[in-house]
């Protein structure tokens, strides 16, 4: 043990120190005792004067020895945080194993949970330190290794005088390797019934998961005020099963801590329909913030699920903690905002239909309607950029910033641009409209398709023209959602533009929708639903001018829009259209001012075989076949293309002459092949040969006949 404790020397504290500050080990001084001995109160002296800390004093006959010991203070000397307890020293005479620590005035978190005069924001504020605590031992910074605790639950969260939680008692912790998410170790269970998790009882797998099930089981303490485990009788009583089954079956008033619960009593009605939203969280007229607890309940449930893939991280567990706290610390300031400038409203003369005003360090601006409502949360992009993007953010030059006053746009072309947007304002089952806010710093036409994964999911949106507003600012919708708390967040990333496109990016609108728009049309309703992206429209009106401009189907493989009479017309990508032949390599595609992801064909002069199949063509009036292909660098209007060409089922090869340059000047376009159609879908196989010219092939395109409507605008 000596040679252990060698590296700590100067930890080492007097057994004679410990006995003065004890007075000889007196009961009367003991606070505390587990499976693993008793814990003192003392003062005991230091170079800047005395201190009150904690003894904990091991005793053999509990089981504690030498390894328990050491493991302490390895781990509390090695790792530092505010929400892990501190290790002052410790001391090794004799027989004597004593650990001394920072003192938890307030003690074990086991003993207040039923503490009425504990609020609702004091439990959030110790969970999410805790939560802190624990996450910073599953993911250290450094070259520390994680530690796997091994014994989380309430009687080792200590509280300082503030009610500062810190994580205690790591005398049954284990090392693992760090950075590496699915790293577990077979060990022997250990820990405190009721606590554990039953993946790491049954299967002898420790993981950081089972740390995560732990503090699950802490979290429905807090919520319910008292702890999992009751001796009845002299039989061990576990609530963990009976809390998840009430959350299951939406019965969490039968659990909930009576001096919580007082506030959420539920009509009658609402406990007999099991209606989770209505019966714990109706309109609350005091304290508690209903979207608060359901943030905290749902996070508490899905620690305990039994498979470790569905667990969150700790960091999670964080993360939505600090915004089940920010909600409840900041209701009373919203009611109160709300009632302020709704009276501002109604005195003004003549009266107002609207006011904004900022938030949130002026980061955040607020429109609020006659009734006192938020009908549109506006975000600066200056809130929803890291460190490392802040050079890009420029003040407005030459125009104003009319949609974020007097704030900086960032500047984008060929860089990704990672934003953090989050809304703080919303109301529950209220659907909203994410927008982006910019405007065109050069060539509209290089910026029709904006590229994004928002959470991780790759996405396309369309920029169309009536984006634009009146003061030049485009406000473009990104993604639509039904809110169920107060706040929500995302992470959206940005491509790099591949031209000379650049965006002067002002923020982000959380816009409040009106009720959907019904379309009684089902063919109208079919399209619309086979839309890639999501189609955001006000009326039928907007819809009408959203199929004019044109939209993707099937995967961004098709553009689709109608023409002013209705009648549809069909592009199909290149790339979904190629039959590989037998012989050649696989065909590649490269971007190229493509209004589709895959890109263009180069045909390298070689020919090659198509299969089209539409989805919505109109029914019984006369379409062409058209081979759609990037114009070169001359001025021409027709090109000669002496391009021969076989059609499914014929014998004798065609040949098209001439190309006409599209109506946007981008393209050529060479028709092929006139038919009547016979319903919305049509099939048809066509085989190209060889030819002269190096083809740029976007697709393949379907436009009724004579009827050159525009539905080729640059989408690159």
């Amino acid at each position: 043990m000596a040679s252990y404790l060698s590296g700590f020397k100067h930890l080492e504290i007097q057994l004679e120190d410990i006995k003065s500050a004890t007075n000889n080990f007196d009961d009367s001084k003991v606070i505390g005792a587990g499976g693993f001995g008793k814990v003192y109160k003392g003062d005991l002296s230091q170079s800047e004067g005395k201190i009150k800390v904690a003894f904990k004093r091991l005793d053999r006959k509990y089981g504690q020895g030498d390894p328990e010991f050491f493991k302490e203070i390895m781990m509390l000397s090695s790792y530092k945080h505010d929400n892990l307890i501190s290790l002052l020293g410790y001391c090794n005479e004799g027989n004597e194993m004593i650990l001394i620590y920072e003192y938890a005035s307030r003690g074990s978190l086991d003993r207040i949970l039923d503490y009425a005069t504990l609020t609702w924001t004091q439990r959030l504020k110790i969970c999410l330190g805790a939560a802190k605590g624990l996450s910073f031992l599953h993911d250290p910074k450094g070259t520390q290794q994680r530690v796997l605790h091994r014994d989380i639950k309430s009687a080792n969260i200590l509280l300082d005088e503030n009610l500062n939680a810190k994580v205690a008692d790591f005398g049954l912790s284990k090392i693992s390797p760090a950075n590496q998410p699915n790293t577990f170790l077979v060990t022997s269970p250990a820990g405190t019934h009721g606590y554990c998790d039953p993946l790491y009882m049954d299967s002898y797998q420790l993981t950081k998961e089972s740390d995560v099930y732990s503090f699950g089981v802490v979290l429905f303490e807090v919520l319910c005020g008292r702890v999992c485990i009751q001796n009845s009788n002299g039989k061990l009583e576990v609530f963990v099963h009976f809390w998840k089954k009430c959350y299951e079956e939406k019965k969490l008033d039968e659990i909930i801590f009576p001096d919580i619960k007082h506030q959420l009593e539920p009509s009658s009605k609402c406990y007999e329909e099991k209606k989770l939203d209505e019966i714990i969280f109706p309109d609350i007229k005091h304290q508690l913030e209903p979207s608060s607890v359901k943030i905290f309940v749902d996070i508490a449930y899905r620690c305990l699920q039994k498979s470790r893939e569905r667990r969150p991280t700790m960091f999670d567990v964080v993360e939505k903690l600090k915004v089940a706290l920010e909600l409840q610390e900041q209701e009373p300031i919203r009611k109160a905002a709300e009632q302020e400038y709704k009276e501002i409203l109604k005195s003004a003369d003549p009266p107002l239909r609207f006011l904004e005003f900022p938030v949130n360090g002026g980061k955040t601006l607020l429109s609020i309607n006659d009734k006192g409502e938020v009908f549109c949360e506006r975000i600066y992009i200056e809130a929803c950029l890291d460190q490392t993007q802040y050079d890009r953010l420029e003040d407005p030059s030459g125009f104003e910033n009319s949609r974020f006053p007097g704030g900086r746009c960032y500047y984008k072309h060929q860089d990704e641009l990672q934003a953090r947007v989050r809304a703080r304002f919303l109301y529950p089952q209220i659907t909203y409209s994410v927008n982006l806010v910019f405007r065109n710093a050069q060539r509209m036409m290089y910026c029709k398709t904006l590229h994004y994964k928002l959470n991780g999911e790759k996405k396309y949106c369309m920029v169309y023209d009536t984006y634009e507003r009146e003061d030049g600012w485009f406000v473009v919708p990104l993604y639509q959602f039904t809110s169920y708390q107060k706040t929500a967040g995302f992470e959206i990333i940005f491509k790099g533009f591949q031209n000379n496109c650049e965006l002067q990016v002002a923020g982000f609108e959380f816009q409040r929708l009106e009720d959907k728009i019904e379309l009684h049309d089902k063919g109208l309703e079919d399209i619309v639903k086979a839309a890639s992206q999501s189609l955001f429209y006000k009326s039928l009106e907007e819809l009408e001018v959203l199929l004019s401009v044109g939209f993707y189907l099937n995967g961004y493989k098709t553009w689709f829009s109608l023409n002013e009479n209705g009648e549809h017309s069909e592009m199909l990508s290149i790339a979904d259209c190629l039959i590989p032949r037998e012989g050649y390599s696989l065909y590649h595609f490269e971007r190229h001012y493509s209004r589709f992801p895959s890109g263009i064909y180069r045909t390298k002069c070689k020919g090659f075989k198509v299969h089209i199949k539409t989805q919505f063509l109109t029914p019984s009036i006369r379409y062409t076949v058209n081979l759609l292909f990037c114009k070169d660098y001359s001025y021409q209007e027709q090109k000669y293309v002496p391009l021969r060409y076989k059609l499914e089922g014929e014998t004798e090869t065609s040949i098209v002459y001439l190309a006409n340059k599209t109506h946007d000047g981008y393209s050529f376009i060479a028709k092929l092949y006139q038919f009547t159609s016979n319903g919305r879908t049509f099939d048809l196989e066509i085989v190209f040969e060889d030819h002269k010219d190096n083809l740029l092939v976007e697709g393949i395109l379907f436009q009724p006949l004579e009827k050159h409507q525009n539905m080729l605008n640059q989408s690159g």
